[in-house]
This record gives C-alpha cells, structure tokens and sequence, in this order.
C-alpha cells in the first residue's frame, strides 16, 4: 500500500471519480475538488466543493505529493480556455509547484494534437502539452515528473450525447480503428501508473485514443458544431 496526499480536481464523477476510486484502494489520501457535491463517503477522502475557476478561493492543502488536473469542461467558448487552461495553471501554481510534489498528471485530449473538435476547446487542451514541458522543467528539482495525458473518447455522462445516439455511435466506430471507447477506470489506471510507477519519464504526452488519431474525424450533434 503506497501513502500520501493526491489533490484529485474534477473529482465528482467521469475520470476524476474513478481516479480518486484507485488512488484510495491503493492506501491514498485523496482531496477531491469539484463544482459537485461528495461522490461518495470513505474516511481517507476529503471533498472540497469548489469553482477551480475561483483559484484565489481554493482550500489550502498541505504537502501535496500528487495533483491530477482533471477539471473541464467541452464548450465552444472563451470559457473552455478559462476553465481548461488558464484555471489549470492556477491550480498547478498553487498545488504542484512545492517541494513535497512528486508528480503533476495533466488530462488533455486527443483534440490537442488533431484539432477535430470545438476550436475553442481544441485550443484549450492543445495549451496543456506546452505547458507540461515547462512544468516539468521546473519541477525537476524536486525529482518530480509532470505528464499528460490525451484520451480519445471515454464511456462517461460528459459524452452521452453520441454514445446514446445509435447513428453517431455507428459513425464514431467506423473511424475507431479498435471499435470502442476507453473507460474512466482504464484512463484512471494511466493516470495512477504515470503518476506513481513512473520515476523517468517527464514532460511527455501519451494518447489513449483506440486509433482515433489514425483518421481524426471527430464526430458530435449538429447543434453543437455551430462555429
């Protein structure tokens, strides 16, 4: 069993949820910071309902060992860059740039290498892998790594709208190579490898994606594809 303090944004349910669920079966100390209410009740999880948007309200977390920067959100706005980014960086500031850090996993998108998404919000993510590289730079001398980490579509309530829609679905599926979607335990079981086995690799991006990547087609309701 490993030991420590994990700050987990995002933390409410989707990646974020099932990430805190593996860092607490593995004998973490998880403080999980999300818009929503407590997922769920264990005595080694501490919930701090909170905006990541409103850094200079964010709780005060002491020797912070792992930050997982999960938050965001997918629109086509300005608000994606706030939230995604810019909030990310904040938190990073406050959270990872310390000495007890060990290591900074940011979650981004296969839209940050392709572009196929919202423009906005491809902008948001493709910010991240930059930033990852200069973090990890500057980490460094604490032995830290910092990471990120680009899936391609995951089974989670964020992506409802094609997953329960059988025409999108089948057009999803015939540009996936590996016919199907990632799910969060599986994006969370990268998370943790890249956070607590890795010790060498930093300043890196790895795509989870099922070869979607290979054809970068993204495919979503007509509603929301208006430019």
């Amino acid at each position: 069993m490993k030991s420590g303090i994990v700050v987990i944004t995002g933390s409410a349910n989707g990646i974020g949820l099932a990430t805190a669920i593996k860092f607490l079966s593995c004998g973490f100390t998880v403080h999980g910071i999300d818009l929503e209410g407590n997922p769920f009740d264990d005595k080694n999880y501490i919930h701090h309902q909170a905006d990541i948007r409103q850094y200079t309200k964010l709780p005060d977390i002491e020797n912070v060992a792992y930050l997982i920067n999960n938050a965001g959100i997918q629109s086509n706005d300005i608000s994606s860059i706030d939230t995604n980014l810019v909030s990310l960086m904040r938190v990073t500031e406050k959270y990872g740039l310390q000495e007890n850090i060990k290591s900074i996993v940011n979650v981004g998108s296969v839209s940050a290498h392709t572009g196929e998404e919202f423009p906005y919000y491809a902008a948001s993510k493709g910010g991240i892998l930059p930033y990852t590289k200069a973090i990890a730079n500057e980490v460094a001398k604490y032995g830290a790594t910092c990471n990120s980490l680009s899936p391609g579509g995951v089974v989670t309530e964020l992506n409802s709208p094609v997953l329960n829609d059988p025409d999108l679905w089948h057009k999803i599926m015939a540009v996936t190579p590996l016919k199907k979607w990632a799910s969060a335990e599986e994006i969370a079981e990268w998370i943790y490898f890249i956070s607590v086995r890795n010790k060498s690799m930093t300043g890196q991006d790895i795509v989870i994606d099922n070869g979607e990547m290979i054809n970068s087609k993204f495919v979503w309701t007509e509603d929301k594809q208006e430019r």
